[in-house]
């Protein structure tokens, strides 16, 4: 066990599985990572090639080149560090290239702001890629190790990008019970890819033109290994409660059995929820959690039966969809359509641009729920201005 940060957990994460290829560009809170990883290449802790870019649409496009040419690649960013790459993350997908990516969540501009919000990633949630979000650094440095062997599977073979949120989760100190080097090493093993751009007896085209013959096949193909992603994830997270006795699924109960009101969230602000069941539960009331690690694929059948016996349910977006209902909400909504009887379900949006929701508030989210005060239109927390 290390006092870690969630930054450095992923450093460690990936020092450990010592990827061929690192290809990153400093950006706040993500730099850290990146920094961290950047020592042990210096002091030649790993055989890592660490490539220093121009930006991190070069970043993400070093990365799909040496994915191609049959390395295991892996990178990291933030916010307009992600907006930038954006153009490249679809042909990282779309190529079928395993590249694993850190995210620290963080607002896009503008205003210009360097704390947390969700509004990063869910705006690259169309883009092809397996999105799995984590609530503390434990989780961060869990999810990372997964990621390969979820990329990597012949199945799959599509990128994932794991998220924590940032400051919160990638500046603060916690304890991380990390796994044995040669554990982790086992686990993930050596990266095979199927094709390579290296294989002169085997030649492949990798980026050709697809117009009308052939582009929508392939993208149907894309959606298929989403699909197959699912199981597989499954497969994995067993295999990793194997060796490390730390169990994860699509998303977590938190005395979900009983609850009549229920709260649905991601990342670290399921933790600040937690708390406040524990107390309200002390007085009584029935309230829990259902907290969402894996957002892409949506686990939406397993979502449904998960929440089908609870009354009323509020969904905690840190992000929002201008003009729509924002995005967790959707999927939720989405995923409880099915059932004859559905739950009443309340939007609630807060923490954009990093600003803190307490526990008072959550609770007074719950006590909302649970006194029936539901609406059709999004709620703010801690907005001023706003009831």
């Amino acid at each position: 066990m290390k006092a870690l940060t969630g930054a450095y957990a992923i450093a460690e994460a990936m020092r450990q599985i010592e990827p061929d290829v690192v290809a990153a560009y400093p950006i706040t809170p993500q730099t850290p990572i990146v920094e961290q990883f950047a020592k042990f290449v210096a002091n030649g802790v790993v055989r890592t090639k660490m490539i220093r870019v121009e930006s991190e649409h070069s970043a993400m496009s070093a990365c799909i080149g040496a994915c191609a040419a049959g390395a295991r690649a892996m990178t990291a960013t933030s916010s307009a560090g992600l907006a930038l790459m954006w153009e490249m993350l679809g042909v990282a997908s779309g190529l079928r290239l395993p590249i694993v990516m850190a995210v620290a969540n963080r607002a896009l501009s503008a205003p210009i702001n360097i704390h947390c919000d969700h509004s990063d990633s869910m705006g690259a949630r169309d883009h092809g890629w397996i999105q799995i979000y984590s609530e503390n650094a434990q989780e961060a440095y869990d999810n990372f190790i997964m990621a390969v062997k979820i990329a990597e599977h012949r199945d799959v073979m599509l990128p994932v990008m794991v998220m924590q949120d940032g400051f919160i989760t990638s500046h603060g100190v916690q304890n991380v019970t990390l796994l044995e080097d040669n554990i982790v090493g086992d686990f993930v093993g050596s990266y095979e890819p199927p094709y390579t751009l290296l294989d002169t007896k085997n030649p492949v085209t990798f980026g050709s033109i697809q117009l009308q013959d052939f582009y929508f096949e392939t993208k149907r193909q894309q959606e298929h290994a989403m699909e197959t992603a699912k199981s597989v994830i499954k497969e994995v997270a067993d295999e990793f409660w194997h060796v490390s006795k730390r169990r994860y699924g699509y998303f977590e109960r938190y005395k979900l059995e009983d609850a009549e009101a229920v709260i649905v969230t991601m990342s670290s602000t399921a933790g600040t929820t937690k708390a406040v069941i524990d107390r309200m539960r002390a007085r009584g009331k029935k309230v829990g959690l259902l907290k969402i690690r894996v957002f892409r694929p949506f686990p939406y059948k397993e979502i449904a039966a998960a929440l089908k016996d609870t009354s009323y349910i509020g969904v905690l977006d840190r992000s929002m969809s201008y003009g729509a209902y924002p995005p967790l909400y959707t999927e939720i909504r989405n995923a409880l359509y099915s059932l004859t009887s559905r739950p009443k379900v309340q939007s609630y949006v807060f923490g954009l641009g990093g600003r803190e929701i307490t526990e008072n508030e959550i609770e007074n989210v719950f006590n909302e729920l649970l006194e029936g005060e539901l609406t059709e239109s999004m709620k703010y927390i801690g907005c001023r201005g706003e009831e």
